[in-house]
């Protein structure tokens, strides 16, 4: 495909992914709409496109869920149209089983799995009437694969392509795509914002992510990825690998993650 004239609609914009995502899309000949929580933090990414008066901040809580149709129609009135949705906006989470309160559990699949549900298919009657459209969600390795301290975000995260694997089969008819764009470890803000066994933020760094893909190299695979059209892709260093040892064996795939440093 190609983004020449296309509105690409990004959650999550603030920073990280889809901070260097809408920059990187402003290159092309396209219009783009930002949405998170912070709408300082989107006009501060909206001034780094190429094309400022292109790009348009709309700010989105995807734990608001019945916010979601009434955002929706404003998206689609600022330039008559959405092509392409990126689901990127989410959180992750870092804490074991056993002290992690089910309130937090329950905030991750809010936000993670819910939000992007809600507004997923606030936007799907509209990708149907033009009978086109482009579902890009931001899911995770662990969307497919499992490691400890990230029970609640991987149970997000699996529940994504569940839904996404049924929506592009039903829509297949309407020419709806869905690409579910699966990173390893890459160097953002992700862990420092991960919730914690109460709900606090961790606060810091830990090592697999501080040395995982640079944020930048990580968004032109996935630009290359979407433009291909492919149904998934798994974006990573050494982790992305994982996938395919589960097919193979899901019990060597235990054995290797349980003694490695992801945690």
């Amino acid at each position: 495909m190609t983004f020449d004239d296309k509105v690409i609609w990004i959650t999550g914009a603030s920073s990280g992914i889809g901070k260097s995502l809408a920059i990187a899309l402003s290159e092309y000949n396209c219009k783009l709409i930002l949405s998170a929580r912070r709408v300082i933090e989107l006009e501060k990414v909206k001034v780094l496109c190429r094309r400022p008066d292109q790009v348009f901040a709309l700010p989105l809580d995807l734990e608001d869920v019945h916010a979601m149709k009434t955002i929706t129609a404003t998206a689609i009135s600022t330039f008559g149209t959405i092509d392409v949705l990126v689901n990127n906006g989410g959180i992750s989470q870092r804490s074991p089983i056993i002290d992690t309160t089910i309130e937090v559990d329950k905030k991750l699949m809010d936000i993670d799995y819910l939000g992007t549900v809600a507004l997923s298919k606030a936007l799907l009657p509209h990708f149907v009437a033009q009978q086109s459209g482009h579902y890009v969600v931001v899911s995770s390795l662990m969307g497919k694969f499992s490691s400890p301290l990230r029970s609640a975000y991987c149970g997000a995260k699996h529940a994504l392509h569940g839904f996404f694997d049924a929506l592009r089969m039903e829509h297949d008819k309407d020419n709806i795509m869905v690409t579910m764009i699966c990173p390893g470890f890459v160097n953002t803000n992700v862990a420092r914002n991960a919730l914690t066994a109460d709900g606090s933020q961790q606060g810091y760094q830990d090592e697999m992510t501080e040395n995982g893909l640079d944020v930048d190299l990580f968004v032109k695979k996935m630009i290359k990825a979407i433009r291909k059209g492919k149904y998934e892709a798994y974006i990573g260093k050494f982790e992305a690998f994982g996938v395919y040892v589960k097919r193979l064996s899901p019990r060597l795939l235990h054995w290797l993650v349980s003694r490695s440093k992801v945690r």
